[in-house]
Parts: structure tokens; C-alpha cells; sequence
């Protein structure tokens, strides 16, 4: 699989573990953090901007703040790809139980660090209608 699809997966299943479980360990959102670039920014679907300082902030208050949540990634496709990174959209749905359901159009930038680990430099989200 195409090594940036695979952090995309990887990073959604890191995601609804911390935000799904209550008891999830302090060092999946370390691990989870250290996927990001600390010059990371993103637009989220409302239009709210963050920086890596708002992700950290977010992720390390939000621990089991979304009880069951379930995230589904589809439709990947690679926009660009160069040796330096690459930028891929996708789909998310993310379903907690007992509501209603949502679906967002993902673009992210992604960048090779001097280990050639897949590093997240900005992600754009955009809130889609529901099928």
C-alpha cells in the first residue's frame, strides 16, 4: 500500500482510539502527536484554523470525549507525490453511536522527515452531505 495511505489509516485508527476510549494510554497521543509537524496547520470543516500548538491542546483534553466513535477512510486518492512528500484527499465518516453520523472531504500535505517518516504539514477538512 502506498505509504501515505497507509499513515492516513494508520493516524484515523490512532484517532478513534483516543477520542473513543477513556482508558487509553497517555503514550497513544504522545505517538499520536509526533505525527504531526510542529509547523502543521489545518482548516476544519466550520473553517477553524489550528496550528500544532491547538492540535496538542485539542488531542491531550479530548481523551474518551467521544465515547464509540468510529472513523471510516475511503476514497484516497494521491493529488501529487515528489521526494520530498506528497499531498492525498480522501473521505472520512465518522460515526458516534446514538448520533447522527458525518462525512468530510480530506486534503492533506504530507512531508518526509530526514528519517523518511511520513510527517502531517496541513490538512484541510471540508463537511459533506450526507447520500
Amino acid at each position: 500500500m502506498n505509504r501515505y495511505f497507509q499513515e492516513v489509516l494508520d493516524a484515523h485508527e490512532i484517532i478513534g482510539h483516543w477520542l473513543g476510549d477513556a482508558e487509553a494510554k497517555d503514550d497513544l497521543c504522545d505517538n499520536l502527536l509526533a505525527r504531526f509537524s510542529p509547523d502543521f496547520m489545518m482548516v476544519g470543516p466550520a473553517g477553524v484554523i489550528l496550528n500544532f500548538d491547538a492540535l496538542n491542546r485539542f488531542f491531550r483534553t479530548q481523551r474518551g470525549a467521544r465515547q464509540g466513535l468510529t472513523l471510516d477512510i475511503m476514497a484516497m486518492q494521491v493529488v501529487a507525490e515528489s521526494e520530498t512528500g506528497a499531498t492525498v484527499c480522501y473521505k472520512e465518516h465518522q460515526q458516534i453511536p446514538g448520533q447522527q453520523s458525518s462525512l468530510r472531504f480530506s486534503t492533506a500535505v504530507f512531508e518526509l522527515d530526514p528519517q523518511g517518516h511520513v510527517i502531517w504539514r496541513h490538512l484541510h477538512e471540508t463537511a459533506l452531505q450526507q447520500e
